[in-house]
């Protein structure tokens, strides 16, 4: 089924709603109820008993629920992964405000929400076979019991090829059916999610983000990543790119990019990269460029080594308002030579 006819008729109604407000998009509590889950309350020790008063646990329970989790990668400077770190090494401030890591764990094992997306416009036709052949194998290779997987497709619509399975056979056959889109700009559109406009017919790569993580990803617990294909090239979405990024940020999802970037794959380098940092940035993510079959696999070993070499630290924000409001998180290594891939900010509850 497609995407875009799932949500229609509450989209365009928010979407009037956030256009006649100014540009500023409701605010939610995802980051505490996404990311604030059962690993760190099964996983802290807890205190000795003969220190448990009436009022600490009221107040421990009240803590509980604005737990900030950040999963972090660290690399030295070989680019190797550095799985020897303890809590001590870490550093985290919030809006510059420096923090208590209250959790630490170094072997994740917090079962993974993954939205696959795939650009099949025009601009992907010779590189579509080796898209499917090695997201096939990716999948394959680092899904685990519990995890989860979509599948997306996107050229001047977006698709809904797989909704959240932990089959992979379901999703390779949904990675197999995508197809280059054979309409150029300026073309019929099939109706969808969003309102059409003066540049319907283009690249919905700035739609198909913000609806993957808005009405999909934004409901799921745990650790969440968005693995776009695409020379991350926008000609026709009806949002902005701010709109893709704060939804990955409400959602508290991770936005990883390989850029599909070589002219040998008939593609051209407009402001493709530019967008894809901004994407990786602001979310915690990564981008990788792709200039050939080659190099599409070992980008997604990377992505591979990277999901599952994650450590996560908790820390209970010593700004307790329930206000909404964007936080800047920064996280840092005791120790030279040290790199760490970390998101860089979450939402606030919204009392």
């Amino acid at each position: 089924m497609r995407l875009t006819r799932l949500v229609a008729g509450f989209f365009i109604l928010a979407l009037a709603g956030y256009l006649g407000a100014g540009g500023a998009w409701p605010a939610n509590a995802t980051s505490s109820s996404a990311l604030s889950g059962d690993a760190p309350q099964s996983s802290t020790p807890a205190p000795p008993q003969q220190d448990q008063q009436p009022p600490q646990s009221s107040q421990t329970l009240k803590r509980e629920t604005t737990l900030v989790n950040v999963f972090v990668t660290a690399r030295d400077k070989k680019n190797g992964i550095v799985s020897d770190l303890l809590q001590n090494d870490f550093k985290i401030s919030e809006d510059g405000q420096d923090q208590k890591v209250a959790f630490f764990e170094k072997d994740v094992n917090m079962p993974i929400t993954l939205g696959l997306l795939i650009d099949t416009s025009g601009s992907m036709y010779h590189v579509i076979g080796a898209e499917q052949d090695t997201a096939s194998r990716f999948l394959r290779e680092v899904m685990r019991k519990k995890d989860e997987a979509m599948v997306i497709s996107f050229d001047f619509d977006v698709d809904l090829l797989a909704d959240f399975t932990e089959d992979t056979n379901v999703l390779e056959r949904a990675i197999r059916r995508t197809s280059i889109s054979s309409v150029a700009g300026g073309g019929p559109v099939t109706p969808g999610t969003i309102p059409q406009g003066n540049n319907a017919g283009g690249t919905d790569l700035y739609d198909a983000i913000y609806l993957a993580c808005h009405d999909e990803l934004a409901t799921e617990a745990g650790r969440k990543a968005v693995i776009v294909m695409s020379d991350m090239e926008d000609t026709g979405s009806k949002l902005r790119l701010q709109d893709a990024v704060e939804a990955c940020q409400r959602a508290d999802g991770v936005i990883h990019v390989l850029l599909i970037s070589d002219s040998t794959f008939g593609v051209t380098m407009g402001s493709g990269p530019g967008v894809a940092r901004k994407m990786s940035e602001d979310t915690g993510g990564r981008v990788i460029n792709v200039h050939s079959e080659k190099s599409l696999e070992k980008a997604f070993d990377v992505i591979s080594e990277e999901l599952r070499s994650q450590y996560v630290i908790g820390y209970y924000p010593t700004n307790e308002k329930r206000d909404g409001t964007f936080r800047k998180i920064k996280v840092d290594i005791d120790r030279p030579d040290v790199k760490v891939l970390a998101r860089r900010g979450y939402y606030a509850p919204f009392k």
